[in-house]
């Protein structure tokens, strides 16, 4: 009854403020139409979490905005859509609906970065769950197992595909737990590597790779049948062919973004990930900030003796 009374109190405030910028602000119709389809298109987007629009909060409407970006809408709409949420919300405050402005600090779009596509925790542990080896052919075993140590390297170092497919031999440091990466401009960074990856490295290197390499040698850590570097086209196809288990389409690049997105979620500073990631500019991890200040926020609310007071 909560919830349906509150979706009336939007409704309510939606055609209050529509009224407000047709009679008091004198606003053409054309424009009053603009704002009322940028308030239902909002709406719409936070049914999905049974949110009402007078209970809309910060980390909402920067999602709606990226929603905006990745389904390719200009950045002039977007800009019109969030001043249309600004007016909306301004309003609401001045009228004593609402306590505080979810639109307030947020940037101009002008100035947004789209954060890139990432896998979900479960997602990720869906790819990552080991497959049962193939019994009959020893090559497919090592195929199925070089993989999958792949897609653990993938993940645990945020690594490109050039990275990965260039990888040598003598770059993983086993025993210390670290891989030498060589990334863009050929600049080298150590990158950790977490349990999972050490030990599926460890079954690779000791029981896939001789049989794939059979009588030849290779300076390559991850290498094709008869000891020949992969393709990047073939890392695509592999990683795509796990990530259908978890019912996506995935690409290297999407394990590279979840790493970062998850250690920032965890409480990871953006210059470690920085160097992880080998951005060269922090400017470029800085993609990763609103997922920074969204778990500091979190933290905040549950730490803070005075948080929650009010």
């Amino acid at each position: 009854m909560k919830l349906h009374t509150e979706a009336v109190g939007s409704a309510s405030a939606v055609s209050a403020f529509l009224d407000y910028l047709r009679i008091e602000k004198g606003l053409a119709p054309l424009t009053v139409n603009a704002y009322a389809a940028d308030l239902e298109q909002f709406s719409a987007f936070l049914q999905r979490h049974k949110v009402p629009l007078v209970k809309a909060r910060r980390d909402q409407v920067r999602a709606f905005l990226q929603q905006l970006f990745a389904n390719a809408v200009s950045g002039r709409s977007v800009a019109r859509k969030l001043s249309a949420l600004r007016q909306f919300y301004r309003y609401l405050l001045l009228d004593r609906v609402i306590e505080s402005d979810p639109t307030l600090n947020i940037d101009s779009p002008k100035q947004w970065k789209i954060l890139p596509k990432s896998l979900a925790r479960d997602e990720i542990n869906a790819m990552l769950t080991p497959l049962a080896l193939p019994s009959k052919r020893k090559e497919a075993a090592a195929i199925v197992a070089r993989d999958y140590a792949m897609l653990e390297v993938f993940y645990a170092g945020a690594l490109r595909v050039s990275e990965m497919i260039t990888a040598r031999r003598e770059d993983l440091k086993l025993e210390t737990g670290y891989i030498l990466v060589r990334g863009k401009g050929n600049k080298e960074r150590i990158v950790p590597l977490g349990r999972s990856a050490h030990d599926s490295l460890t079954q690779y290197l000791v029981d896939s790779r001789p049989i794939l390499l059979g009588s030849r040698t290779s300076p390559l850590l991850f290498i094709g049948r008869h000891g020949r570097k992969l393709t990047r086209q073939r890392v695509w196809q592999m990683v795509r062919a796990a990530s259908a288990s978890a019912g996506r389409k995935a690409s290297p690049h999407m394990l590279r973004h979840s790493c970062a997105t998850h250690m920032v979620e965890n409480g990871a500073d953006l210059r470690t990930v920085q160097t992880i990631l080998g951005h060269s500019d922090i400017s470029t991890t800085q993609v990763y900030t609103h997922v920074a200040l969204d778990r500091l926020r979190d933290v905040y609310r549950k730490h803070h003796p005075r948080a929650k007071i009010g």
